[in-house]
């Protein structure tokens, strides 16, 4: 399944948006006012949406949902927030941090499960720098945006730090019939 493509109008408003909210979130403020009714219909559509935050081109924060149940523009501005205090990975950041921080939001199509008989299929069907994956075991699950793919470009590598992002083994997904699926994203930033 494809998403249509924001227009440039749109993009440059969640990117405002995200900016702004991060903003008054790291001041205690009350986020920025939402008026969906007059909103685009993409805008008003439920998405979901990852924000993510660099410094320096290394990660800051990456928050988001693999399902749409919100507004796209609520998910956004959520996500930027979750993105900037929230990230137990990474300390909150400061009002010092502002300047630097480069947001890259991911829209989100809806996610696909993948069949597959074995391992080997596994990986022929994995397409590197277009699919997000998300892999589960239970009630264990992991994701990698699609962007991921350009720091772990060899499939066998991007599923086993998948896997231990998930809480596993890294070669959980070669020793166990794992339920994958896969996404898209439309990925735009400042």
């Amino acid at each position: 399944m494809s998403i249509h493509s924001l227009s440039h109008e749109d993009r440059i408003y969640l990117l405002q948006l995200a900016r702004n909210s991060i903003k008054q979130a790291i001041q205690h403020q009350a986020l920025p006012k939402i008026d969906i009714a007059n909103l685009s219909s993409e805008l008003k559509s439920n998405g979901a949406t990852f924000v993510t935050l660099t410094i320096d081109g290394q990660l800051r924060g990456c928050i988001g949902a693999l399902e749409a149940y919100q507004p796209l523009a609520k998910d956004v501005q959520e996500h930027a927030v979750s993105a900037a205090l929230e990230d137990y990975r990474f300390p909150p950041l400061t009002w010092g941090d502002l300047d630097s921080v480069r947001i890259e939001i991911s829209r989100l199509t809806q996610p696909i499960q993948l069949i597959y008989s074995d391992t080997e299929a596994l990986i022929q069907k994995l397409r590197p720098s277009i699919d997000g994956v998300i892999l589960a075991d239970g009630f264990r699950r992991a994701t990698f945006l699609p962007q991921v793919w350009e720091q772990l470009p060899i499939p066998e590598e991007f599923l086993n730090h998948l896997c231990v992002k998930m809480g596993s083994n890294p070669d959980t997904w070669q020793k166990k019939h794992l339920e994958v699926s896969t996404y898209q994203v439309e990925e735009f930033h400042e």
